[in-house]
């Protein structure tokens, strides 16, 4: 077991504690010569901090997803349009939170599992089989992957909505939020939520609880996409359902002068000469290999 230690060991030190050890003693001894390397001592380091709202509620005939488009890289904003609500079947659909690329891959990889089982059962996916399946690959990663999932479709069973923690715990919910921004939707849903509410107003809903998330995390921003997944089989996918930061319409607010504009031709050429390749490589010397899936 991870928990016991042998205080004899190589890497025993005197400050090391008899019996029970845990990996706090190791992570702090890290942060004290981690510290001791630096000249401000004060600096404690930080973890890295992901930014995103998604949300999923279930109505009277289905479900609806939503989430921002807002992906950062520490503290930067690394993409103002990213696409946070995955496809895993025709009836099922996947907010994800968490690494992007993990998310993204994590989908993907359980996508092309209900396909094949539907393929072996000849019937529609369930909720509960495509939640099942993501919770095992989780727990089997213990946490590794870091994908928080909101999960919501419809089939035989009715709508259903699964929270997806990145080490494989669920929840099955009539509404539910992760993310940095969850605080500030849930906020929304536990204020307005009631059961059996109709399409146009859990939409309006979702939309809300986004944008409470957009304007109260600094992680979460850009747009609002919202996907709504219908008893009868239909679905709808809206990217940009809501763009409360276009900023399309103040900068055309904005007159620049014409000195700022440059002309065609105003820097002059003073010489211009082309050299053909001798012996250069053509497409007959490239070799083309199938990639591995």
């Amino acid at each position: 077991m991870s928990e016991f230690h042998n205080a004899n060991g190589p890497t025993a030190t005197c400050m090391d504690p008899s019996g029970f050890s845990f990996d706090n003693v190791h992570r702090n001894s890290l942060i004290q010569r981690h510290l001791s390397q630096v000249a401000n001592q004060n600096i404690i380091p930080v973890a890295k901090k992901t930014g995103t709202t998604i949300v999923g509620m279930v109505y009277k005939d289905g479900v609806v997803l939503g989430a921002d488009t807002r992906a950062t890289a520490g503290t930067e904003v690394a993409e103002k349009n990213c696409e946070k609500i995955h496809y895993l079947a025709d009836n099922i659909f996947c907010c994800g939170a968490g690494t992007a690329a993990d998310t993204e891959k994590t989908t993907d990889l359980v996508s092309s599992q209900l396909e094949l089982l539907r393929m072996n059962t000849k019937s529609q996916s369930r909720i509960v089989t495509a939640c099942t399946i993501l919770k095992r690959m989780l727990f089997r990663y213990q946490g590794q992957i870091g994908a928080a999932l909101v999960l919501g479709g419809c089939d035989v069973n009715g709508p259903h909505v699964y929270q997806i923690y990145p080490h494989g715990s669920t929840g099955k919910l009539p509404y539910t939020t992760m993310g940095s921004g969850s605080l500030a939707a849930m906020s929304v849903f536990e204020t307005e939520y009631r059961d059996d509410m109709t399409e146009d107003e859990a939409v309006a809903l979702v939309k809300r609880a986004i944008l409470a998330g957009i304007f109260n995390d600094l992680g979460s921003g850009s747009n609002c996409d919202t996907c709504v997944i219908r008893m009868d089989g239909s679905k709808e996918m809206t990217r940009g359902a809501v763009t409360p930061n276009d900023v399309g319409p103040l900068r055309a607010m904005i007159n620049r002068g014409n000195k700022l504009i440059m002309p065609k031709g105003s820097t002059a050429v003073l010489s211009s000469k082309f050299v053909p390749s001798i012996g250069g490589v053509s497409l007959a010397d490239v070799v083309v290999t199938e990639m591995e899936t």
